[in-house]
């Protein structure tokens, strides 16, 4: 299956909160860049044009084929459910969980529940072929027990696959910083990490993820990385995160209005080469006992 852009209100959230307050007035907290705002469907779309091919490449790699059971852990929006239920044929089973669900779609052949990997116990443990998460644990303070409880809910022989960012191995968002319009993307680059690692993010943590896997207890552990340099998609998924964090960038004082302006009229002009950090994809087996 193929993940290619799309609406990202269709069958979604079209709500749009400024993200500078939760509901009663109080200040934002938890993750970052959640589900509840309409950037996020954005943000789905073009993280799924990015790395969704990369994905489904290792789940290849590690067997998922029809009758396979799946968990998808903090799975965001619907392009990796739906590309392991067509994996895994009508014999199969995937379950989708996130704190938020709300973007995914319980009738696109896949099960759907509300789940807190850090908090909540494993559901079905020890019955799952492959347990995966993307982009989720960098932002989970309580990443040791994630890891726990993603490992328990493998099969003996099972597969976990996590995939994180390391925004410290390359940091910019531009990495020819050839004039104003690059270096301020660069400095609002390093505005969002600053926000993240606030929120509790470990911006480190990808290259950490084969030492993760192995104190889990998991063998044959390996890791690839995928580093894209530049594109649409780059630019659209830029877009929307600065879109998605530009009240609390503007309440933390790390930017100003005219800066941010002045950055989204850039991407919109296609005047910058902007970049990523590299994802970095560990993958384990639970030992057969």
């Amino acid at each position: 299956m193929t993940s290619s852009p799309r609406p990202p209100h269709a069958g979604g959230r079209p709500e749009s909160t400024d993200g500078t307050t939760a509901p009663g007035g109080e200040p934002a907290h938890g993750y970052l860049l959640d589900n509840a705002r309409a950037e996020a469907g954005e943000r789905f779309v073009w993280l799924a044009e990015l790395f969704d091919g990369v994905t489904r490449g290792h789940f290849d790699r590690l067997g998922v084929g029809p009758g396979s059971r799946c968990w998808e852990v903090g799975a965001g929006g619907p392009g990796i459910p739906e590309a392991l239920a067509a994996a895994v044929g009508p014999t199969g089973h995937v379950l989708a969980t996130d704190i938020d669900p709300s973007w995914l779609k319980t009738a696109d052949g896949y099960e759907v529940r509300r789940h807190d990997v850090a908090a909540d116990p494993p559901p079905e443990p020890g019955t799952f072929d492959l347990v995966h998460a993307r982009l989720v644990l960098v932002h989970v303070p309580d990443r040791a027990r994630a890891l726990a409880t993603m490992a328990a809910a493998l099969r003996p022989g099972g597969w976990l696959l996590v995939e994180d960012a390391d925004t410290a191995l390359q940091p910019l968002a531009c990495l020819d910083e050839s004039g104003p319009a690059q270096r301020r993307a660069n400095r609002l680059r390093d505005a969002v990490r600053e926000l993240l690692r606030r929120r509790g993010a470990d911006l480190r943590y990808g290259r950490a993820l084969p030492r993760a896997l192995r104190e889990a207890g998991l063998v044959d552990v390996a890791a690839a990385g995928s580093f894209p340099v530049g594109g649409p998609a780059c630019d659209q998924l830029e877009s929307a995160t600065i879109r998605h964090v530009r009240g609390e960038l503007l309440a933390a004082g790390l930017a100003d209005e005219a800066e941010i302006d002045a950055h989204l009229a850039a991407i919109h002009a296609g005047e910058l080469d902007l970049t990523l950090a590299p994802l970095i994809s560990a993958w384990g087996r639970r030992p057969v006992e």
